[in-house]
């Protein structure tokens, strides 16, 4: 792909994501509790290395590597970081809600939702080059799994 093209591409993958009811709900939260988040927050930038992009503290905002963009959900996070989100979206998504493990034949009543947002986790832990070694991965998740699974901001619980 031309690289000005994908860079125009990626700008309308961050743009749409800032239009998920999820996204604006996040982000209603953050200016309530007043940290405002702009869309100028979010800059599509051309990388030298291949990474998703990348978090400056301090007001220098998400910058989201448009050369390298490929899918509007793929992202490149230190390993912690990356199992917490990971942990967060299974767990506040309700994919692995029982009756949806119940549609996909996983007839197990107790632990199906810790056991299958783990699975998950593992899953994408394992496609991040720099958390690809299980032991990094399982490491990764272990180490932030209780405070990220029961962290349901800025719902009051689990949707």
């Amino acid at each position: 792909m031309h690289i000005y093209k994908a860079m125009k591409d990626c700008e309308r993958k961050v743009q749409k994501s800032l239009e998920s009811p999820t996204v604006k709900l996040l982000r209603e939260h953050m200016e309530k509790a007043g940290c405002p988040v702009k869309d100028t927050f979010f800059k599509v930038i051309y990388c030298r290395n291949k990474y998703g992009g990348s978090y400056a503290p301090g007001g220098g905002g998400i910058s989201v590597c448009g050369n390298f963009r490929q899918r509007q959900d793929s992202v490149t996070r230190n390993c912690a970081h990356h199992a917490c989100s990971e942990i967060r979206a299974n767990r506040l998504s309700g994919d692995c809600h029982f009756k949806r493990e119940l549609l996909r034949g996983i007839l197990k009543i107790r632990g199906h939702e810790p056991e299958c947002i783990k699975k998950r986790v593992l899953k994408s832990l394992s496609s991040n080059p720099f958390c690809a070694a299980s032991t990094t991965s399982k490491d990764s998740m272990e180490a932030v799994w209780n405070i990220c699974y029961n962290d349901t901001a800025p719902f009051d619980k689990a949707p």
